[in-house]
């Protein structure tokens, strides 16, 4: 796996000055950590998910964008099928606008600006953490519309524990995982194997609209994936933690050839790899201390017509110092630095191949009474930005032991891409080095209700968001990356989470004004977003047998920034049944239809979507 083995057997036994992480603490229940960066938080305010393990083998996911879509807010658009370049939005944002980390290590490509999120197996994950709304006074560029945080698998349960699964389903998808968790003493460890291969379906079948890009076959999708995770704690209260995941990858898809004629056996091989190691101990009984380390990668090599024609390969490396003072069990006090340095391999000539960010954070947090805040700010410093200052500001308030409200202000920003910047004039295309940072500011208010039936929330919101980067063709017939574009988006979540006549029922619905504000388009619906979603789930056990189903459906959205006719993709809807049988309570046969009605729909034009399949599933665990 491009010689990584090595980096992570080095990485996973540094000493404890080095090793660290954005929080996870080693022995961590169901609190959400990703909102504050601290293991423990005295208030809750920002509007976050969080997806566990059971959620995950219940929901039957064959991937993340999968398990995400079914939130509040996010929103997925694809390529065509399984392993296909995927974004995924937060509150309208665009998929640039959302930064991904895996155990606490920043992943994504730094050529394009957004992470491989298609290509993370599911079943290396042991949770998912999702908070929506501005978080760059603590993670600092990206974190615009939100963060997302995928934690490995770890283990538990003393003595050696071992699980598998095997799948198969339509369009000869095929599917297999193994590992082994445990604990002894003060030590556990989760070690994994995973793979799936699938035919796929045709991704681009309109021979109509783009001729030189059509092929009629199936694009299919193969992955390998390993992931380690262990840690330790000393008698002295000094804790070790360390993982690496690495997932390989081969995609096929439908592009028009370099030479200008209709494509022919166009495949992506790709590698993504996230490396954290950790330590965290306590000078004094109030202080505690945080190290990390971490490597990432985004490695991509392009096949077409028989022969390479485009390497993109960047690579990560960070280094975190954060420091926590307990005040007792209602105030919190946070100081930290954060340093990363990305780096390009291509095969394309970039101007400015590496560069270097220092990020400096205070936060501070604390319940009084009723009453709870959270303040952060940050400044970060670019190699060729300069200067940038973010900050946040939450509020709390408890109208009763059921009912909590809460207001937020934030500010963020995206630092442009190389891409953004350098990407040299080849395809039509080229980078500016003067474009600028996008900026942000939002602003939230909501309410929510945790009671004996169950548990409700309701969140407004307005996110407006300048200097956006596009890329229009010049006078030229060049594109360039230019500072233009503005947007306001406005909108409201709500969800749900009850139990009736048996049934576990959770629902949650958007409500959407992603509004272009540029002068050409002034007043439009910003790309691929949809004013509506609503998602439903239903689950239900009767004995050893277990039901399930799932609607997801969108309203209309738009290709072109326009909002053309000719670009007006329709809402659609999609139902998924589920059903499992335990044998006892290791065994479980595990059967899953999706896209029961077999509906066409596209969320990018020209990109078609898998119409209806089934998969069956067998699992095991170790008690």
């Amino acid at each position: 796996m491009r010689n990584s083995l090595p980096l992570a057997a080095v990485l996973l036994g540094l000493p404890s000055c080095v090793l660290a992480d954005h929080g996870d603490a080693l022995l961590l229940g169901q609190q959400v950590i990703t909102a504050s960066r601290t293991g423990h938080s005295p208030v809750s305010i920002a509007s976050s998910s969080l997806i566990t393990r059971d959620e995950i083998e219940r929901q039957q996911a064959g991937s993340v964008p999968e398990l995400l879509q079914r939130l509040a807010g996010v929103s997925i658009t694809s390529n065509g099928g399984r392993g296909k370049s995927t974004s995924v939005s937060i509150r309208g944002t665009s998929d640039k606008h959302v930064l991904v980390l895996i155990d606490g290590v920043r992943v994504g490509s730094a050529t394009s600006g957004s992470a491989a999120l298609q290509s993370i197996p599911v079943e290396q994950i042991e949770r998912i953490e999702i908070v929506r709304g501005p978080r760059s006074s603590l993670y600092g560029s990206e974190a615009m519309g939100g963060v997302i945080q995928i934690f490995t698998r770890r283990g538990g349960a003393e003595g050696f524990k071992p699980y598998f699964s095997v799948g198969a389903g339509s369009r000869s998808s095929y599917s297999g995982s193994a590992g082994v968790a445990g604990s002894h003493g003060n030590g556990w460890f989760n070690l994994g194997v995973a793979s799936e291969s699938t035919d796929g379906i045709n991704a681009r079948a309109y021979r109509s609209r783009y001729p030189d890009a059509y092929e009629p076959d199936a694009d299919g999708y193969r992955e390998l994936s390993a992931q380690l995770r262990a840690g330790y704690r000393f008698d002295n209260g000094l804790e070790l933690d360390g993982s690496w995941l690495q997932s390989e990858n081969h995609s096929d898809f439908d592009s028009r050839s370099t030479n200008g004629a209709r494509g022919h056996d166009a495949y992506r091989d790709g590698s993504l790899q996230a490396i954290s190691g950790r330590a965290r101990f306590s000078p004094l009984a109030f202080w505690d201390v945080t190290l990390q380390a971490g490597h990432s990668e985004d490695l991509s090599d392009n096949f077409q017509d028989g022969r390479f024609y485009s390497r993109f390969d960047t690579r990560r490396d960070s280094l975190s110092w954060q420091n926590d003072f307990n005040f007792g069990e209602a105030q919190v006090l946070s100081l930290g630095v954060d340093y990363k340095k990305d780096r390009v391999d291509s095969s394309d000539v970039y101007a400015e191949d590496s560069r270097y960010n220092k990020g400096y954070f205070v936060q501070y947090q604390a319940a009084f009474g009723r009453h709870g805040v959270q303040a952060g700010l940050r400044r970060d410093k670019d190699e060729f930005f300069g200067s940038h200052d973010t900050g946040s500001l939450g509020y709390s308030f408890d109208l009763s032991d059921a009912l909590t409200l809460t207001a937020a202000y934030g500010t963020a920003y995206r630092a442009p891409t190389f891409n953004d910047l350098y990407y040299p004039l080849t395809n039509g295309m080229e980078g500016n080095p003067d474009v600028q940072p996008e900026e942000s500011e939002s602003y939230e208010i909501g309410i929510r209700g945790n009671h004996d039936w169950g548990e409700w929330s309701i969140n407004a919101y307005e996110n407006q968001i300048e200097d956006l980067i596009v890329w229009p063709i010049g006078s030229d017939g060049i594109r360039r990356a230019v500072n233009v574009d503005v947007a306001r988006i406005r909108g409201i979540e709500t969800s749900v989470a009850t139990v009736l006549a048996g049934w576990d029922v959770n629902a949650n619905m958007t409500f959407m004004d992603p509004q272009d504000r540029s002068k050409a388009n002034h007043g439009h619906l910003l790309q691929h977003r949809a004013k509506r979603q609503f998602n439903l789930d239903l689950d239900r056990q009767f004995g050893a047998v277990g039901l399930g189903a799932s609607l997801y459906a969108a309203s209309e959205r738009f290709e072109k920034a326009s909002n053309a006719e000719d670009s007006r993709m329709p809402g659609y809807a999609l139902v998924d049944l589920r059903s499992e049988y335990r044998f006892d309570e290791a065994w479980r046969l595990q059967v899953k239809l999706s896209n029961l009605f077999d509906r066409d729909y596209e969320t990018i034009q020209t990109y078609e979507q898998p119409g209806r399949a089934v998969y069956f599933t067998v699992r095991y665990q170790a008690l």
